[in-house]
């Protein structure tokens, strides 16, 4: 067996901290976020500190960091004047939009439009889900906690879910993940598709004896 090596966080930078977490927890999926400004801009930005963290109730975690002098980025200040946010899941077909969202245009600039990808009205919340994504979930802010002066974790409430109609079977609610083809975040540059898919069903204690 090979050895394993040691990394004492407490004897770590932030930088190797973040390098070493990212390298490890993977993959991760990617949150699309689309929110609106108080004066009625788009803005859409992905995000890879995300994930499901209950479903009754049904709330979403999304990590935030904030910019080098601590200002908040758009999407962070979005959602704390307006209280509102929507996850778009990245499929493999928009990574390169999903990519270009990523760009760290000015607040007046809209992504989506560069991008060329297309907004529609929420149901639920008054920010847009993107008309390309194959899911998209509307939230409303639940809480936000402040990790120090750099990052916020903020807890977004599931109002509802749009599905592509393709890719669920709405009487089972059933979600046909090869057919989502969501993509995840690796370390550093890398991404990873879910296109590798396999089953394993849980075992009971019964079976689990069976195999000794």
């Amino acid at each position: 067996m090979t050895p394993h090596r040691l990394f004492d966080f407490s004897q770590l930078n932030a930088r190797e901290r973040y390098k070493l977490l990212i390298g490890t927890v993977v993959p991760r999926p990617i949150a699309w976020v689309t929110t609106l400004s108080p004066e009625g801009r788009v803005n859409a930005a992905p995000y890879s500190f995300f994930n499901c963290l209950s479903a009754d109730p049904p709330i979403l975690a999304l990590g935030v960091e904030n910019h080098d002098d601590m200002s908040f980025k758009d999407t962070a200040h979005n959602i704390r004047m307006t209280e509102e946010f929507t996850v778009n899941i990245v499929d493999f077909a928009n990574v390169e939009a999903m990519n270009i969202c990523a760009v760290p245009f000015p607040p007046e600039v809209d992504e989506l439009e560069m991008a060329g990808l297309h907004a529609i009205p929420g149901e639920k919340v008054r920010c847009p889900r993107i008309a390309e994504a194959p899911v998209a979930l509307e939230c409303r802010r639940h809480l936000t906690l402040e990790l120090g002066r750099s990052r916020e974790i903020i807890l977004g409430l599931v109002l509802a879910v749009h599905i592509r109609e393709d890719i669920v079977d709405a009487e089972r609610f059933y979600v046909d993940q090869q057919g989502l083809d969501a993509v995840g975040r690796m370390g550093g540059h890398g991404y990873a598709s879910t296109r590798d898919y396999f089953d394993m069903p849980s075992l009971s204690v019964e079976q689990w004896r069976k195999m000794r």
